[in-house]
């Protein structure tokens, strides 16, 4: 029931601006947008073609990252980017530009997967039914989406082009000659002409037999199969990335102990492209701190390749080699042990039957023979995630001799070989040479296992080191400082002594190469990116195996492989801490859709089908393709189309030039690098094979801040609800106890989620974009106060009243010019509106219209019909639907959506005059309203005329005018 005063005020205001009123407006304006198809852009061919898609207009490429379904719905803090995109797409159609702006769903994946296998409710149903929800939530934006641009990665129209993606990658191999990728038959061909090698150890192409040659090729492919280490959650039934195992060795959902298992998995070989990924990242407009978050990730490192011969039983040189890259190849002398990862493929080759004599008792533990000792500490490290075996802080390192020796290259001195956690597979080649007189942590093992340790590093007198490592607390590292103890006399050999570390590094490169014994080179942190998942609800990977094992790309007329409905979708799971169990993937139980006849161009044949899926990053490593050609079922996109949209803005090759790409990217900086990172390299190969004209997806990139809620704390330290608490006195009670307030995020486990649809219906969607956008800069987390809201209500309330008479409904402005004054603040205003939604800066924005409406509720009643149109036109890309209704009511029958945006009048904008301080020795003595335009030499012979400067010199001279034009004069007396 509507209290005694509103309904007053209904009586004597029935026009005014209200939540129903709002409502009203908001509804009717989205239908008509829906019906006219305001917001389609028109592509340059085909089924989105239209009469202008490039008529001039130059065009914008604006993006929101992919939002996920979740079954939570929205809050108020996820609208944030939509709006601020919305924004700017609405102000750049103002200004002239063919804008593309739609939203899809990315919406394969395990949070969907784990949601179905709780509820027993098919994870298609539960993730449609979200997108509905959102779809539902974010319409009563107002969000100015071309809908028909809109995609699902779970429907098969659009995975068909994930299939025939990866496909692409399947068939193509890095040719670094042409540091591109290139189709793999090319690489076929050359085997056949014997222009290339293959492999060492593998006989000539022709003699080889169509399994050896598919292993051959496996060795190239940009997607291949391989046995490799992976995070196994048993727990969760399939096999995690590095990024979803917490820094404890569990899963990050569920918090499953995660093991160390070698499976046979399907990878990207994005290393591949490290250095291009790296090295493009100078030409895009990004923030500079994902940039360094991409350049760590990718971690590039200078240093040297260097060959450690291994012993054979009987102590002469054995038949393996153990590779090892370091940056500190000065510091060879100094490499007193070797270390391997435990996984490590060469540890089950070099391990003797039994232990070597005089072998140290703190390296050998209680295992009776090496291979005891080896499995049991390869058992006891399964469950250690990469970031506790490499965390620095880790109070003790644990290892074990594998009883195998070998020889240091520099010096022939012979080494022993440890296995140890702190070295991993995934960085440099999984063995490290150890220093530990010059490495902390090969201090620390050294120590632990009293191995000796040799300086070649000098520490400075004034170090207090001393030159015996014995006595040292830690080993000492540095840059700045000279080679010792670093001399092979033999014929051959090299010294490094007396040579700064910048000139050993390069001198022992030199000779390692020039012996045989390694070469310069480098090295990154990145590798390549494992693409499998045991689970149902992905993509199908479109490959099939023979009865030899061997991998058969399906052709582009079996694409899609569409996802089967089977009643068990859920991945087998096991004990969380059987190690020893290994995946079932839920499609391996379906029979009938894994075993298939298939006649791929030598005659029906009996395969199996992939049961593995793809992980979920998949369908967002190309989505803004997608979105330029939605329903071309004939390619990809169509090259017209791409072109135009995110092709080169100066017409030359996106490798060396402008690298193209989406014009404008919004979303969180959580997705800096592995999402980002994917894209582009899935960007880059498909630009290589031709079939994009952009060389990066996404040319520029904005991280939008957080919008953050009040968190509230019972004594025990439990959330409560947050609608619930009140503030008495500045403290915070709920049902009458007492409790802590603290900032954090938004969520339903808080206790704080504040629903669109509160705002909504008591205010409207524009109070909401209009306050979301005023919060603050658009990048900086920021805190959520209902309460605040409606101060951005009471603005377009006065918006409102500056032109609708609240009792008649009566349009009030008048057909006569503005004063002078009115115009220099109005133009004041759209010359820094402009910059400000430019420059993504909407707060400002917002708070330069407040000001001129601000300025005509004081000033200027009944407001001039030259700025109330102008003020509207400001104000409709934060809030388009009041904008669209007074538009309407001052007269207008279309849509103000594509009317241009106000141009400043330059000589409104700048100021009539600017006040000149004069100074006579550093004191102020006068103040002159003068031109902004004003000479030095106009201003100088105003300033020494004026009253004040000529009573403080007082018939003194003149020795020095410092004249900073127009505000400053300086005078000196002589």
């Amino acid at each position: 029931m509507k209290s005694d005063t509103a309904t007053a005020e209904a009586v004597d205001a029935p026009h005014r601006y209200t939540s129903a009123l709002a409502a009203d407006i908001e509804r009717r304006w989205q239908q008509r947008w829906a019906e006219d198809g305001t917001f389609e852009a028109a592509n340059p061919v085909g089924a989105l073609a239209g009469s202008t898609p490039a008529d001039g207009r130059p065009k914008r490429f604006i993006m929101d990252m992919f939002p996920y379904p979740s079954g939570t719905g929205l809050h108020v803090g996820h609208p944030l980017g939509y709006i601020a995109t919305d924004v700017y797409a609405r102000y750049s159609r103002a200004s002239g530009h063919n804008v593309l702006y739609t939203l899809g769903f990315d919406a394969f994946g395990l949070p969907a997967e784990q949601y179905a296998v709780q509820t027993g409710t098919h994870p298609r149903i539960t993730t449609e039914a979200n997108i509905a929800s959102i779809r539902t939530q974010l319409g009563r934006l107002g969000l100015s989406h071309d809908p028909r641009r809109s995609v699902e990665t779970i429907d098969p129209a659009f995975y068909r082009w994930t299939q025939w993606i990866f496909l692409q990658i399947f068939n193509s191999w890095y040719d670094p000659d042409a540091d591109a990728a290139r189709p793999i038959d090319e690489l076929v061909g050359r085997f056949e002409r014997g222009e290339k090698d293959t492999p060492e150890g593998v006989g000539p192409w022709a003699e080889l037999s169509a399994v050896e040659r598919a292993e051959v090729l496996s060795g190239y492919r940009l997607a291949y199969a391989d046995d490799a280490p992976v995070n196994w959650a048993p727990g969760l039934g399939t096999v995690l990335s590095n990024e979803e195992v917490t820094a404890d060795g569990r899963s990050e959902r569920g918090n499953f102990p995660v093991f160390r298992a070698n499976l046979r998995q399907w990878k990207m070989r994005i290393t591949s492209y490290a250095q291009r990924l790296l090295s493009d990242l100078d030409r895009l407009d990004w923030p500079e701190a994902i940039k360094i978050q991409q350049r760590n990730w990718i971690g590039r490192s200078e240093g040297a390749r260097v060959e450690f011969p291994v012993e054979g039983p009987d102590g002469e040189a054995g038949e393996h080699t153990v590779t090892v890259f370091t940056t500190r190849q000065d510091t060879l002398f100094g490499a007193t042990y070797m270390v391997l990862a435990p996984e490590h493929p060469l540890v089950d080759a070099i391990v003797p039957a039994q232990w070597p004599e005089h072998a140290a008792s703190a390296w050998i533990g209680d295992a009776a023979t090496p291979r005891e000792a080896v499995d049991a500490y390869r058992r006891a490290t399964q469950t250690k995630s990469d970031m506790e075996r490499q965390a620095a802080d880790a109070k003790e390192k644990t290892g074990v001799f594998t009883g195998a020796y070998a020889v240091n290259p520099a010096d022939g001195r012979r080494v022993p070989v440890f296995i140890a956690d702190y070295v991993l597979m995934g960085y440099g080649t999984g063995a490290i040479m150890a220093v530990p007189a010059h490495d902390s942590r090969d201090f620390a093992f050294a120590r632990k296992y009293g191995l000796p340790m040799q300086v070649v590093v000098e520490p400075p007198a004034e170090s207090g080191l001393g030159t015996d490592p014995a006595d040292w607390e830690q080993a000492f590292d540095s840059y700045d400082a000279t080679i010792v103890n670093s001399d092979d006399s033999s014929e051959g050999g090299v010294s490094l002594n007396g040579l700064t570390v910048t000139e050993a590094k390069r001198r022992m490169a030199e000779w390692l190469e020039s012996t045989g014994r390694g070469a310069a080179t480098v090295n990154y942190r990145l590798r390549d990116w494992l693409f499998s998942r045991q689970r149902y609800w992905g993509e199908p990977f479109p490959i099939v195996y023979d009865e030899d094992g061997v991998a058969h790309a399906l052709p582009d007329s079996m694409l899609p492989v569409e996802l089967p409905e089977i009643d068990d979708y859920s991945p087998r799971t096991f004990d969380p801490d059987d190690r020893d169990s290994v995946p079932e993937t839920p499609l391996s139980r379906n029979e009938e859709w894994v075993e298939v006849t298939l006649d791929l161009g030598d005659g029906p044949k009996r395969y199996r089908r992939e049961t593995n899926t793809m992980p979920n990053w998949a369908g967002s490593c190309w989505y803004e393709l997608r979105y330029v050609d939605p329903d071309n079922e004939k390619a990809l996109v169509d090259p017209e189309n791409e072109r135009y949209w995110m092709g080169p803005s100066d017409g030359t090759d996106a490798r060396t030039g402008d690298p193209g790409g989406v014009d404008l990217y919004v979303g969180g900086s959580e997705h800096a690098v592995l999402h980002l990172l994917y894209a582009r390299f899935w960007h880059k190969v498909l630009f290589d094979l031709g079939h994009i004209s952009s060389d990066e997806p996404f040319r520029k990139l904005f991280n939008q801040g957080m919008i953050q809620g009040f968190v509230y704390r019972d004594e025990r330290g439990f959330p409560v609800p947050a609608a619930e608490v009140e503030e008495i006195d500045d403290a915070y009670y709920y049902q009458g106890e007492k409790v802590s307030r603290e900032l954090g995020k938004i969520g339903k486990s808080l206790k704080n989620v504040v629903p669109p649809e509160l705002v909504y219906d008591e205010y409207g969607a524009d109070t909401l974009r209009l306050y979301e956008m005023a919060m603050g800069p658009l990048e900086v987390s920021r805190p959520w106060d209902t309460r605040a809201v409606v101060g951005s209500f009471r603005f377009l309330q006065r918006l409102w009243r500056n032109i609708v008479d609240e009792s008649t409904g009566a349009v009030t402005v008048v057909d006569e010019p503005a004063d002078e004054v009115t115009l220099r603040v109005l133009h004041k205003a759209i010359d820094g509106v402009r910059r400000d939604f430019e420059g993504l800066r909407f707060n400002t924005a917002v708070a330069k219209a407040i000001e001129v409406n601000n300025h005509l509720t004081k000033a200027a009643r009944p407001v001039p019909r030259e700025v109330a149109e102008q003020l509207v036109q400001l104000v409709a890309p934060l809030a388009p639907h009041v904008a669209e209704e007074l538009w309407t009511r001052l007269g207008h029958t279309t849509s103000l959506a594509y009317e241009g945006f106000p141009v400043a009048d330059p000589a409104l904008v700048a100021d009539e005059t600017v006040t000149c301080v004069v100074q006579v020795k550093g004191k102020v003595r006068d103040r002159l309203e003068v031109s902004p335009s004003i000479s030095e030499d106009e201003l100088r012979d105003l300033a020494l005329a004026s009253e004040g400067v000529q009573r403080a010199l007082d018939g003194a001279g003149v020795r020095k005018v410092i004249v900073r034009a127009p505000k400053l004069v300086n005078i000196v007396p002589a």
